[in-house]
């Protein structure tokens, strides 16, 4: 289960860290519509959450209250992408390490975790259409 849930960790990272990484930088703080978080509040989120799965996967307590990144984690895209990356490259680690939490919560939190990633996902995929960016995985199935 470890390995499956690994797996479909590192596919939807990877599509999220491409996405951030084709969206240009100076559209980072684009928002679909007032009241929406930007560009970049949406990875600073995604990224926090992903620290969040990792601690809990290696047994800690970690506090969920933030719900995004501090200020001040990161300064321009090069830095955000890089924690989002790192953030996803952690909880695989942390699914396939011996030492990792395997017990019914942890991973049906792992699971929840690749949900939450894929609806952000799909969110990012709106701003990209609205901005005339064709996602990198939309590029692949033409």
């Amino acid at each position: 289960m470890r390995s499956y849930l690994a797996a479909r960790w590192t596919a939807i990272g990877n599509k999220l860290v491409d996405l951030a990484e084709a969206f240009p930088e100076e559209k980072y703080d684009a928002r679909p519509s007032q009241g929406a978080r930007t560009f970049a509040e949406q990875l600073s989120h995604v990224a926090y959450w992903n620290e969040y799965c990792r601690d809990v996967l290696e047994g800690k307590s970690p506090d969920g209250s933030a719900n995004a990144l501090p200020t001040g984690r990161y300064r321009n895209k090069r830095e955000l992408v890089k924690l989002l990356r790192d953030g996803f490259a952690g909880v695989t680690s942390a699914l396939s390490s011996p030492g990792a939490s395997t017990d019914g919560a942890s991973l049906e939190q792992a699971e929840a975790f690749i949900e939450h990633g894929c609806e952000h996902y799909g969110q990012l995929v709106v701003y990209c259409r609205l901005q005339g960016i064709v996602p990198p995985a939309s590029r692949e199935a033409n």
